[in-house]
């Protein structure tokens, strides 16, 4: 989609507390109870190490500008993530680890950017500021315009709204809708008791019981020569 001309600078952020359920919680778990389809597309990769986890601050820039994200840089508030629609577009790096260190010091918690980045060893270096990118080039960005702040955008194949939850590992990264968070949140701490649960077995007895294996396998019916 095209990038407009427009600035939205206020949004409805979800509570802080509803945000920190999530905190620590992988994305893979998440995803499980998301349908196990909420992931953006794989080719959207971690620059470091630890948690993403913030509020969704949209830009939309047309391939190859930074326009626009040189204006949510000063309009983000703490605790959002700036999540980046650049198209995708691989050739031209939206910003840096200059850019990253501002975002950092006006207490942003991090950027998602559907296109390229420059500097990624120093963002990788980055404490407590995940990115995530798409690809890695030393070209750097345009600056002449136009785009569009809190619109929805589309990040590796999803829909991206202004205040949705955004979540981030070394797995990847997804996004919630506040009003879906509670009863996600819910699951995924049921699915991460259960699953401490089988992983306290498979180390102190050895075992790994899932009776519904040979069930499937006869529902299917599956030869099995002895």
């Amino acid at each position: 989609m095209a990038a407009g001309c427009k600035i939205i600078k206020e949004f409805c952020r979800p509570e802080k507390d509803l945000v920190m359920r999530f905190k620590d919680m992988p994305v893979a778990n998440i995803d499980d109870n998301m349908g196990r389809v909420a992931a953006v597309d794989n080719s959207i990769l971690p620059v470091g190490k630890g948690q993403l986890l913030g509020t969704a601050f949209t830009v939309r820039v047309p391939q190859g500008d930074n326009l626009m994200f040189h204006a949510a840089m000063d309009l983000a508030k703490p605790g959002d993530v700036i999540v980046i629609d650049a198209g995708g577009f691989e050739d031209r790096a939206i910003f840096g680890e200059l850019m990253a260190s501002y975002c950092k010091k006006r207490g942003i918690r991090g950027i998602v950017c559907d296109g390229a980045i420059r500097d990624r060893g120093g963002l990788a270096a980055m404490e407590d500021f995940p990115v995530y990118a798409r690809a890695t080039t030393p070209n750097g960005p345009y600056k002449n315009g136009p785009g569009e702040i809190n619109v929805p955008v589309c990040i590796g194949g999803k829909v991206v709204y202004p205040g949705d939850i955004v979540v981030g590992d070394e797995d990847g990264v997804l996004f919630i809708r506040p009003q879906d968070a509670g009863k996600i949140a819910d699951a995924t701490l049921a699915v991460e008791r259960k699953e401490a649960d089988i992983m306290e077995h498979i180390i102190e007895d050895g075992t790994y019981i899932r009776p519904w294996v040979n069930e499937k396998l006869e529902e299917i019916g599956c030869e099995i020569v002895e």
